[in-house]
């Protein structure tokens, strides 16, 4: 029986260590992959994003309405363009296939749809420690999303980390999908290994992981600067202190 695996998780959640775990248990992955075990090249799923993007509306401030997504007819200029990207993923005859890249995340209602019987590996991080680094995904606008115009970049990471989490939360939970910490992976390894084999029903190898890479807000000169204020809830609702 065929197996289809993504990863959600917005850019930097550690989604390249759950990429490359996959990919190294044999799971097909895609014919090109960069060092971060993205499936390339991504224009597709880019232009893919901004067709799916008309028909979110921006409420103002944080709130957007993603209803329509979840019951209007898919458009087909999206469903050309994620054959497009996936198609070497769609022709693979290996038992276990999938891709991994972060703009996954912001089509995921359409992906579901396409898709249900994908198995969903929803990979979550501190977004303390998510805002860190920059993304493609920093600036929603580049992908067709309003959101509240700000010049500080952590702000803009942060309201990405929060739109992408608003987007699963409010999407109806597909057939099959998981939810793993980033930081329950490198520190539990072997546990969190465990849950996953369950999931996906295959055999998975460990993979080298550093443990200075969790938490490291705590570890800057004036942590409490960053704009997370917006954040606590999800801080909260997804155990971190």
């Amino acid at each position: 029986m065929e197996t289809l695996i993504t990863v959600i998780g917005r850019g930097h959640s550690g989604t390249r260590a759950i990429s490359h775990t996959l990919y190294a248990s044999g799971v097909y992955m895609g014919s090109q992959l960069n060092p971060s075990g993205d499936k390339i090249p991504p224009h597709a799923m880019y232009d893919a994003c901004r067709v799916l993007a008309k028909y979110v509306k921006w409420n103002g401030g944080l709130s957007w309405d993603f209803e329509p997504l979840f019951t209007m007819p898919i458009d087909p200029a999206f469903e050309d363009l994620i054959n497009t990207y996936l198609s070497d993923v769609l022709r693979d005859k290996s038992e276990n296939r999938g891709w991994k890249i972060p703009e996954t995340t912001l089509v995921y209602p359409w992906i579901i749809r396409m898709f249900p019987e994908t198995r969903f590996i929803h990979w979550i991080r501190d977004p303390r420690d998510c805002i860190l680094g920059s993304h493609k995904t920093d600036n929603l606008r580049d992908f067709g999303i309003d959101y509240p115009q700000t010049d500080n970049i952590y702000e803009r990471r942060a309201i990405s980390w929060y739109y992408q989490y608003q987007l699963m939360k409010a999407t109806p939970k597909p057939k099959h999908i998981i939810h793993v910490r980033f930081e329950d992976f490198v520190l539990k390894q072997e546990e969190t290994l465990e849950r996953l084999e369950a999931f996906l029903r295959i055999p998975l190898g460990q993979i080298v992981v550093r443990p200075e890479a969790v938490f490291r807000w705590k570890r800057l000169d004036e942590p409490n600067e960053l704009p997370f204020d917006f954040l606590r809830e999800a801080i909260a609702e997804n155990g971190y202190v």
